[in-house]
């Protein structure tokens, strides 16, 4: 038995809500199909025989085993299956409706958006007007499916991380799409996850790390030595372990320390890329977005990062790459020259198919440093803040770059779409 006091744990009642087969299910519905009867499969880009499969509908997933993740090739060429583009701006008015929703069980500070198909409620504070957790569940269940037409599962626990893992090994297996998971059912339920990788925060390599000291289950880990485990891990080890013991002290509306902000921006090319100015011009149309973003927060940046990966063909890992700056800056040109240079001299001319770069450890931007031994002027800037105000006033294609004419480019093509997928797609 654990030794672990939970009368002295603290007691909330909580909700970890999903939407089952969020973008798939939204497709379904906006054809008048019932999401639990449709056979739909929303991939990355329909035109790339390698694109993303980022949802697929319950039928799909049980007949086709067709899961987030798979590209397109691997779906069967069946006709009753129906391959869709993503229409990022209708999730996300949906994922609006519903958050109105939530809003009329909890108030703001007490909902924690997770993703775009699963967010946090804390219903603690409003028990008294509407009952026991178990039945705000089963009316925000009916009222969205009502509303909205869509299916979700709800996990209730006692505390933000039993809610999640009553939602990942027992709601979604339920009929009523319902479970709760308490302090007292610990025995019964967290400690009875089957494997290590089941558990919410356990990752691959955490479970080989933990089978080294001979834990290769929850129950294990749960009933360890936790000054081993903090000697082995430091505090993430304790941290496990008290997870294991369904121990979780987070409150949604009490916000926790802010880790290092920055921004970023990857893209997964349609082809592979060869030659270097091509390859320029899609690093330098992303820097240009990033940058825009990071002056739009009037936030400056200390070190930058990014990494191309290479065409599926060469079997080399890409190139992975951080820099510290001596200054903080958020000037476009001034960093597409360090992105630049770095590139140059680490590509050898490998065929390149994705880019991800980062601005990192911002600081606001409360002025600047100048420097008697390289200031040139604040020509740059100026051109910088005139471009975004053309830009947030007309729209981003008001004005361009002329390398975005040239072949490779693909900024037309990304100022159509929203969060990287397409907009508002037709239905066909």
């Amino acid at each position: 038995m654990s030794t672990i006091d939970y009368s002295k744990m603290p007691l909330r009642y909580l909700m970890c809500i999903d939407v089952k087969s969020f973008f798939a299910s939204v497709e379904a519905v906006r054809r008048g199909i019932d999401p639990l009867e449709a056979y739909i499969v929303v991939v990355s880009d329909v035109r790339r025989p390698g694109a993303i499969v980022l949802a697929s509908s319950p039928k799909v997933k049980s007949e086709f085993n067709i899961k987030t993740g798979n590209r397109k090739f691997e779906v069967p060429n069946d006709p009753k299956l129906m391959v869709v583009d993503p229409s990022m701006s209708l999730y996300l008015e949906i994922n609006r409706q519903i958050n109105d929703i939530f809003r009329q069980y909890a108030a703001d500070e007490d909902i924690l958006v997770y993703s775009i198909d699963e967010s946090f409620l804390d219903v603690t504070g409003t028990a008294h007007l509407f009952g026991d957790p178990g039945k705000v569940a089963v009316r925000l269940r009916d009222q969205i499916k009502q509303e909205i037409g869509l299916n979700v599962t709800i996990g209730i626990g006692d505390n933000p991380l039993l809610a999640k893992l009553a939602l990942d090994n027992e709601a979604k297996k339920k009929k009523s799409q319902i479970a709760y998971w308490s302090y007292e059912r610990i025995p019964e339920t967290v400690w009875k996850i089957p494997k290590l990788t089941d558990f919410w925060g356990i990752s691959r390599g955490w479970e080989r790390r933990l089978n080294k000291l001979g834990i290769h289950s929850i129950y294990s880990l749960a009933h360890f030595d936790p000054h081993i485990l903090e000697s082995k891990f430091g505090i993430m080890g304790l941290q496990q372990y008290y997870h294991a013991n369904g121990v979780d002290y987070s409150v949604i509306s009490e916000p926790g320390i802010q880790k290092s902000k920055g921004f970023s921006k990857g893209q997964i090319l349609m082809r592979d890329y060869y030659e270097k100015e091509e390859i320029l011009t899609i690093l330098d149309e992303m820097i240009d977005d990033v940058t825009m973003r990071l002056r739009r927060h009037r936030s400056l940046c200390c070190s930058i990062g990014f990494y191309c990966g290479y065409s599926s063909s060469v079997n080399h890992p890409g190139i992975g790459v951080s820099k510290r700056l001596k200054v903080p800056t958020s000037d476009t040109a001034t960093l597409r020259e360090i992105f630049r240079s770095l590139f140059v001299k680490h590509w050898q001319g490998e065929p390149v198919r994705q880019f991800n770069i980062a601005l990192n450890d911002l600081t606001e931007d409360f002025g600047r440093q100048l420097s008697l031994w390289d200031y040139t002027g604040d020509d740059g800037r100026a051109v910088d803040l005139v471009i975004d105000e053309i830009r947030d006033r007309f729209g981003k294609t008001a004005i361009f770059k002329g390398h975005s004419l040239t072949r490779g480019s693909t900024f037309f093509e990304r100022s159509q779409n929203i969060g990287g997928h397409k907009g508002l797609s037709e239905v066909k």
